[in-house]
């Protein structure tokens, strides 16, 4: 091994062969410090694309989860609803098959035979299995009917009253319903009666001779109860106040069985109840 002499005063010093690494500066050093953003830059775009086709998912299952459920709020009250899930991500929800704050709403064109009347549904602690439909932990329902549509529904339904009513007028001092017609008029008043509301006739005038009393409340019993028959997930009427243009009325339930669903005739079931399905099955909710 050569050995070279330390360099005389005034001489150059000896340095390493050209092209030999050094310590400070090298391409290994270079290398490893470019390393790190490499590194930073590739997690960046997984995380992006990872969010991007999360959130595409979300979008997906939310807009299908929502259509699945307004069709068969569309197929129970005969009317276009629209239904909005919480803020919770849906994709947590489906796995977990939990499903929280669910709004229904209907456009208000009419509830079964029931004209004008309109639905503000709230839905909460849904739980869905892989046995049964599931369960709906609490429901809570606001429904309003107008004025004019208890006219048009009674005048479409009621048989003894068709062609006499005219018009129908709410009084929200008394809590009472008039209707009016050209040979008198019925006073009613809602009243909340095993879970469902009727109409209780408080005077009639006019029409006492063509129509008795005890008749008209027989009418109105028949065209209220069936009105309520149908509805789903064993809901009830807790309260019914009285407005200047209608009436509103609070519906509930609570830890109630989903009925099962089959593939009948979805268009005619609105119509038709679930009377005559089996084991509680609905055609209604085949598509849940």
């Amino acid at each position: 091994m050569d050995v070279h002499p330390p360099p005389r005063p005034g001489q150059p010093s000896y340095g390493p062969p050209p092209g030999t690494p050094t310590s400070k500066g090298s391409g290994l050093s270079d290398v490893r410090l470019r390393n790190p953003l490499s590194i930073v830059l590739i997690a960046v775009i997984v995380i992006g694309s990872a969010t991007a086709g999360l959130l595409a998912s979300e979008l997906y299952f939310r807009h299908r989860a929502e259509s699945v459920v307004a069709a068969a709020t569309e197929c129970v009250v005969q009317d276009k609803a629209s239904v909005s899930f919480g803020a919770t991500p849906l994709l947590l929800q489906l796995a977990t098959g939990h499903y929280r704050n669910i709004s229904i709403h209907t456009a208000g064109d009419r509830i079964g035979n029931a004209r004008g009347m309109k639905a503000d549904v709230w839905i909460d602690d849904v739980r869905l299995d892989g046995d049964a439909v599931g369960t709906v932990g609490a429901l809570d329902a606001m429904i309003t009917w107008s004025a004019d549509g208890m006219k048009q529904s009674i005048q479409d339904a009621i048989t003894p009253l068709r062609g006499l009513v005219t018009g129908v007028q709410t009084n929200p001092d008394d809590g009472t319903i008039k209707l009016q017609g050209n040979l008198g008029s019925v006073t009613t008043k809602p009243q909340v009666t095993d879970g469902r509301v009727a109409l209780q006739v408080v005077d009639v005038t006019g029409l006492g001779l063509l129509l008795p009393s005890e008749m008209v409340q027989s009418a109105l019993d028949a065209f209220t109860t069936h009105l309520t028959e149908n509805y789903r997930l064993d809901i009830h009427a807790d309260s019914v106040q009285i407005t200047d243009d209608g009436v509103t009325a609070h519906y509930s339930s609570r830890d109630t069985s989903i009925p099962r669903g089959n593939q009948g005739n979805q268009g005619n079931q609105g119509n038709q109840g679930n009377q005559g399905n089996k084991d509680n099955q609905d055609p209604c909710f085949a598509g849940l």
